[in-house]
């Protein structure tokens, strides 16, 4: 029964997040249209949502950890469903994302996403893609502010192994920036797919910069452990141990 309970709560809560969305995105809409500051002010209000209402209607709070880069830089988050983006996102105060190029055609979040400076790629064409981006960041083109790559690629599960992409090196190589690793355990409780949604607490938590100039196959190790190792002990502190 408690199952059954909560399961009907999660839908209304997924019911209430996308018609928000879509309110939201009309609302902001004519101000989105004439300034990306409208586009980044609607977005932020689906995520300041998102996190007052999960509390009291699926008992999910939400908690954002270590210090939020407020300058350009490269952050790359551990991504294991929705949840992580919008907490990235609400702390960061100029952030926009690498996204698959599929999304420039979604209602709302693409348009909106392209306004914010968001960079479209093909999947399977990262390597190109990252070239092209890091061509209109030297020549100036591009919305300053924090790129969020997700270095594997796409959201995963927690306890699942993924190797970690060479495109955020290439990044990091190229862009002569800062890279800011965040970790999470945001998917214990706001699955990759499905409706169901657990109370506790889901938790992002941005780590220690890596500073400019290591050699690239250095600077991902790195980049792994750190992530790999605080995400491990945020899934420990909720309670989950992965298999051995």
């Amino acid at each position: 029964m408690a199952y059954a309970i909560q399961w009907v709560r999660s839908l209304l809560f997924v019911i209430a997040v996308y018609l928000c969305i879509a309110i939201v995105g009309l609302v902001f809409f004519p101000w989105a249209l004439v300034s990306p500051k409208g586009a980044r002010a609607g977005c932020m209000s689906v995520c300041h949502f998102v996190r007052w209402a999960a509390p009291w209607m699926i008992g999910l709070k939400t908690e954002i950890r270590g210090t939020p880069p407020t300058t350009e830089c490269l952050v790359a988050s551990k991504h294991q469903s929705f949840l992580d983006v919008f907490l990235v996102f609400s702390a960061l105060p100029a952030g926009k994302f690498i996204m698959k190029r599929i999304l420039m055609y979604a209602p709302v979040v693409g348009q909106y996403g392209l306004r914010i400076g968001c960079i479209p790629v093909d999947r399977g064409k990262r390597g190109a893609a990252i070239k092209q981006m890091v061509e209109a960041v030297h020549k100036g083109t591009a919305t300053p502010g924090q790129l969020i790559i997700y270095p594997q690629g796409t959201r995963i599960a927690p306890g699942v192994k993924a190797p970690y992409k060479v495109g955020t090196a290439v990044l990091y190589e190229q862009l002569g920036q800062p890279c800011v690793p965040v970790a999470a355990n945001v998917g214990l409780f706001w699955p990759k797919r499905g409706i169901y949604r657990k109370p506790g607490t889901a938790v992002v938590e941005f780590l220690e910069p890596i500073q400019p100039g290591l050699p690239r196959d250095q600077f991902l190790k790195l980049l792994e452990t750190r992530i790999e190792t605080a995400s491990a002990r945020l899934n420990q502190e909720a309670g989950f141990h992965a298999p051995d």
